[in-house]
């Protein structure tokens, strides 16, 4: 409840935590998002908050201690993706290309606005999660199909999908 009451469908444009909401969304690939949302301090404090410099560095012995570790879902494909999108992370900064400009530019700087009344009419993805998903892949980025990336939309604000009837769907109209 604390996540709905107050992170999830904030614009966010912080860069580093949009890191980390692209990351755990890919983490969540399969499962429940309260399994990511319970770890997601372990998460935090295994992946060094989310440092992409950091991470982007971590080889082979870093990256076997993380697959032990009972924090985190010890899953080597998603682990290794935390280190791919880390470095398609870097090179887009290195393109003079930011996290926040690069996702927000996709919806002209403002949150899009959906009127939904019941959960049944939330999209799982959208033809525009559909080519972000896309695009990242070109970049180098795993862990981002076009259901992932909606979640992301969702999560960093770029979509409000807080059904009508929410209390946070008028306070985000915004």
């Amino acid at each position: 409840m604390d996540y709905h009451d107050k992170e999830w469908g904030v614009p966010e444009h912080d860069e580093r935590l949009l890191f980390e909401f692209l990351c755990l969304e890919g983490a969540q690939a399969g499962l429940s998002w309260i399994t990511i949302l319970k770890k997601r301090q372990n998460y935090r404090a295994a992946f060094d908050n989310f440092d992409a410099a950091k991470i982007a560095r971590y080889k082979a012995p870093r990256i076997a201690r993380l697959l032990e570790n009972p924090g985190i879902v010890r899953n080597k494909l998603k682990v290794n993706g935390f280190v791919k999108n880390a470095r398609a992370y870097l090179e887009m900064q290195d393109q003079g290309l930011s996290f926040d400009q690069y996702f927000w530019d996709f919806v002209d700087g403002k949150p899009i606005q959906n009127k939904f009344r019941q959960s049944a009419e939330v999209p799982g993805n959208t033809a525009l999660s559909d080519k972000i998903s896309k695009d990242l892949k070109k970049r180098g980025f795993t862990f981002v199909g076009g259901t992932i990336v909606y979640a992301f939309m969702q999560a960093s604000g770029m979509v409000n999908d807080h059904l009508v009837g929410c209390y946070r769907h008028e306070q985000l109209l915004k």
